[in-house]
């Protein structure tokens, strides 16, 4: 009978095959698995349960089970300082790496402090004995101290610390629209060095708290369009030096740029290609050395090329004292931190993330947020403002060779020599030099075979990807990103909202049910509908679950011949949740199949739905002992001979000769 398939009608293979699926199974001999309750559980096991999920799904204690004290000592330490996970390993061929990446990414530290301090608006005051642009001592003191408390709790082995563009210009422009830079110095710099405290603070507080899994929604499609749209970004940004225009933006968008670099096409341009060679890691120092020797013999600002200049020397004093914790300004500094915290953790963990997928490890976002807090709060005691991973000296770091975060230790200490003896040397270093550096260093970091790999697998994650790329360039960093999590999170809803829901058939000669529109030969079983939920059950979708299962039901009534719907079968082994308004959708399937003679079926409910439902309905009225299985084939098998008993036709009365002979 089963070689005649092909040859067969729709509706009569549909009922021949049944009756092939009948005859080897054996109605009348097929085992039936009880479908069991939960153990029990109290409202107290329950919740804790959940929140262990919720906010340990590594199970940090795991590692100290049958492990001796002084065993878990040490695994405790190295959970809280993961730099003792990598120092006890660290070789002579790693600090090599590390050494050229940290003189590297030193020797942009003080020239990026320079015009990041100058996006913050913080002031020049008067020093002990002469006038210091403290704007510039407070950028370079934000490239030493932060790197040495962050190599010591941070998980990143790429991310070079420091200030940020985006960070100092909101910074700067929150303060200003109440405080003014040339009018209240001092009172402007207490509010920056507080504001960062309380960044600190917030960014901490999320580490303590388990939060990390808010940066989940920073998705690889998004993450890719952020590192794409920032080196576009970042790179245009250096056109300030390579172009000679004195008048910049200080926007952090591509019209902006692109209307600057219009208005000022007499620039001067020197573009040392040397600094994109990728066969050396050492070239972006090599080029600021030479150059610097090079502008130093040609006296490079007499034929009108810029050069950094003349730069204030040592560390500043500690900065608690300058903490401002009352008066009227105490919710400007909290607003201030709190959004300067976001933008800064957003964007070091977005950066941190980025090249720890390159390298293929793990970033623990609970850590990077204490590091980074911890780090900041650190920093706002010592003359420090709000510091983060930056995007650009982190891809030179890496594209460096970097190996572990000991490359911030290289750096933080090369800064420290250099404010106290060598800035001198910087005096004739050209800014042209330093932007080709980091045009060189981002421009690799567009991913094109990846943005293409996201197309061909994912439309939607291609159009986030996009959108965090445009959004980045034309808008800001952190609307893009913003824009691009809110997209992520809609497919989130639409997928809560509109779960898949599929109709199985049975394939032939086999107890295995799939997707009759995946799997061309799974047919039909007559008289039964089978449907997969394969999403959780809550007040969000139980409205399109009840349209979309009842106009199934509609469908097969009409297309089904010789035998009636008689059981509307749920394989509910994909939905791993239920809530009060789910449950009331079982109800209503319940009252209205009921008058259509049609028995609702559950196959294979988990723990936590058939808990829930037994106890929102008496057991014996609402899901009966008799209508649950655990797999599909066991109830098409069970209540097949039942299907016969009350509805006997022609067909069913062959069926039923054929099972007896079997």
């Amino acid at each position: 009978m089963g070689n005649a398939i092909p040859t067969q009608t729709p509706s009569s293979r549909t009922q021949m095959d049944f009756e092939d699926v009948i005859m080897e199974e054996g109605t009348s001999g097929t085992k039936v698995h009880p479908v069991v309750s939960p153990p029990y559980k109290s409202s107290l096991q329950k919740f804790f349960t959940k929140v262990k999920e919720t906010f340990f799904p590594d199970d940090p204690l795991r590692q100290f089970k049958g492990q001796p004290f002084h065993r878990k000592l040490i695994l405790g330490a190295q959970y809280m300082f993961p730099l003792l996970e990598w120092a006890p390993c660290y070789s002579f061929k790693l600090f090599k790496s590390d050494l050229i990446s940290g003189l590297t990414i030193a020797s942009l530290a003080i020239p990026q402090g320079i015009s990041y301090a100058k996006l913050a608006n913080l002031p020049a005051i008067l020093g002990l004995c002469e006038y210091v642009d403290f704007a510039c001592s407070v950028a370079y003191d934000s490239s030493f101290i932060p790197p040495l408390v962050y190599v010591v709790l941070g998980s990143s082995m790429d991310l070079a610390v420091g200030p940020v563009s985006i960070a100092s210009l909101v910074l700067g422009s929150m303060i200003t629209e109440e405080v003014s830079p040339t009018a209240e110095p001092d009172l402007f710099l207490q509010l920056a060095l507080t504001s960062t405290f309380f960044a600190g603070i917030f960014q901490a507080a999320l580490g303590i708290l388990r939060l990390g899994f808010i940066i989940d929604f920073l998705s690889k499609a998004i993450l890719i369009g952020f590192m794409g749209g920032s080196a576009v970004i970042v790179a245009l940004q250096q056109l300030k030096g390579l172009l000679g225009i004195t008048h910049f933006t200080k926007k952090m968008a591509l019209v902006p740029v692109l209307m600057v670099v219009a208005n000022d096409i007499d620039g001067f341009l020197l573009l040392d290609i040397t600094t994109g060679r990728k066969t050396y890691s050492g070239a972006p120092l090599v080029s600021v050395i030479i150059s610097t020797v090079v502008a130093f013999l040609i006296k490079a600002p007499r034929h009108g090329i810029s050069v950094i200049g003349k730069l204030p020397r040592g560390i500043n004093p500690p900065s608690v004292d300058k903490l401002h914790f009352q008066g009227d300004h105490i919710g400007l500094v909290i607003k201030t931190g709190l959004i300067t915290g976001i933008l800064s953790l957003t964007e070091g963990i977005a950066v941190g993330r980025t090249f720890a997928t390159i390298r293929n490890y793990k970033v623990d976002g609970n850590k990077e947020m204490m590091a980074i807090g911890l780090m900041n709060v650190v920093g706002s005691t010592t003359s420090c403002y709000v510091t983060t991973g930056s995007f650009s000296r982190s891809a030179i770091n890496h594209n460096a060779g970097a190996r572990t975060a000991m490359s911030n230790v290289v750096m933080s200490l090369t800064v420290l020599m250099t404010l106290l003896f060598l800035l001198p040397l910087f005096k004739y270093t050209p800014n042209v030099i330093l932007g080709a550096i980091i045009i060189a260093a981002v421009i690799g970091l567009i991913d094109i075979p990846s943005a293409y790999l996201i197309w061909k697998i994912d439309k939607f994650d291609f159009v986030v990807m996009l959108t965090a790329f445009f959004g980045v360039i034309f808008i800001s960093v952190q609307m893009g990103l913003a824009i691009a999590v809110a997209l992520s999170v809609l497919r989130i809803l639409l997928q809560i909202t509109r779960p898949k829901t599929v109709m199985l058939g049975n394939i032939p000669r086999t107890n295995i049910y799939r997707n009759i529109h995946h799997y061309k030969e799974a047919i039909r079983v007559p008289g039964f509908l089978i449907l997969s939920i394969e999403a959780p059950i809550n007040f969000a979708n139980i409205t399109y679950l009840n349209e979309r299962i009842f106009r199934w039901v509609e469908e097969e009534a009409s297309t089904v011949e010789n035998v009636c719907l008689q059981f509307l079968i749920l394989d509910m082994s994909a939905v791993s949740n239920i809530d009060t308004s789910g449950v009331s959708l079982f109800k209503d399937l319940k009252a209205t199949l009921t008058m259509k003679g049609v028995d609702i079926v559950l196959v294979n409910p988990l723990a936590e739905v058939i808990d829930k439902l037994q106890k929102s309905y008496d057991a014996n009225d609402f899901i009966r002992a008799d209508y649950l299985f655990l797999t599909v084939g066991e109830a098409v098998a069970s209540l097949s001979s039942v299907m016969k008993r009350q509805r006997p036709t022609k067909d069913d009365q062959e069926i039923h000769t054929i099972v007896t002979e079997n």
